[in-house]
């Protein structure tokens, strides 16, 4: 295996990062969908939690905003928020100027079994890299610190109506 100190050394092409993200990211999400499937006392699926997450990181965004983020249809969208209100996880509000657009919210209860997901999730990641020296663990750190701002979310044009 080759240590991490030595891959920030080494020069690195634009294509070889490709494919080390490629390769280790799917891995990662895995076992990140197995815990938030895995968490006592829920009853959400992933879809479920991937919408509370991005329902709450962002200001009452719209039901098509929310679909086209986590790759779903209008219907399926709308099906899954269905059952997030139901739950009483959601709010689903109509725009006052065009009845069309449904704006969504997450509520108290919501943010609460989304925090909880996230924090049983955050309990197996840190077991699972407690094998990892200190060092390595700062340069995984690091490393999401350089990544971060490339991949972070943006505003998603013409969706935000």
């Amino acid at each position: 295996m080759q240590l991490l100190t030595d891959a920030i050394i080494s020069d690195t092409s634009e294509d070889q990062c490709a494919r080390d993200l490629l390769d280790v990211v799917p891995f990662i999400m895995q076992f990140i969908r197995t815990h938030l499937r895995g968490v006592q006392g829920q009853d959400l699926s992933v879809p479920q939690i991937r919408t509370l997450s991005f329902v709450n990181r962002n200001v009452r965004p719209s039901l098509s905003c929310t679909a086209y983020h986590l790759g779903l249809s209008l219907p399926g969208m709308s099906r899954l928020v269905d059952a997030l209100v139901r739950k009483g996880l959601v709010n689903r509000t109509a725009c006052p100027r065009d009845r069309r657009h449904i704006r969504l919210e997450v509520t108290d209860k919501g943010r609460a079994a989304l925090n909880l997901a996230w924090q049983a999730t955050r309990v197996e990641l840190a077991r699972e890299v407690a094998s990892l020296s200190p060092q390595q663990r700062g340069l995984i750190s690091a490393a999401m610190e350089i990544v971060r701002p490339v991949f972070n979310p943006k505003v998603i044009e013409g969706l935000s109506d």
